[in-house]
């Protein structure tokens, strides 16, 4: 497992500070980030957290998935690494 996990269904009011420190008991965090629109600056419901070691981490999914963190009941899981390329490719023109 890895350092880093995604927390998503959060309440729109959660900071990057109120996400840290409700995950700050399992171990020492290095990022805590909400992520917000690009466009409006509200937060998008999620977020995610990366710890220094796996142990603190895995302790963080297994506790709080599925609790309520700021009135919303939240999922925990292992952060996917982001895929890289894009769509498929165009299609031929037509004979």
């Amino acid at each position: 497992m890895g350092n880093k996990l995604f927390v998503g269904g959060l309440s729109f009011n959660t900071t990057d500070d109120g996400l840290r420190d409700g995950f700050a008991r399992f171990g020492t965090i290095t990022e805590a980030k909400v992520i917000s629109d690009r466009d409006t600056g509200r937060s998008r419901g999620f977020g995610f957290v990366t710890y220094d070691a796996p142990a603190s981490a895995q302790a963080a999914m297994a506790e709080m998935n599925g609790t309520d963190f700021d009135g919303r009941t939240i999922k925990v899981n292992e952060a996917q690494d982001k895929r890289t390329g894009g769509g498929g490719g165009g299609g031929g023109g037509r004979w």
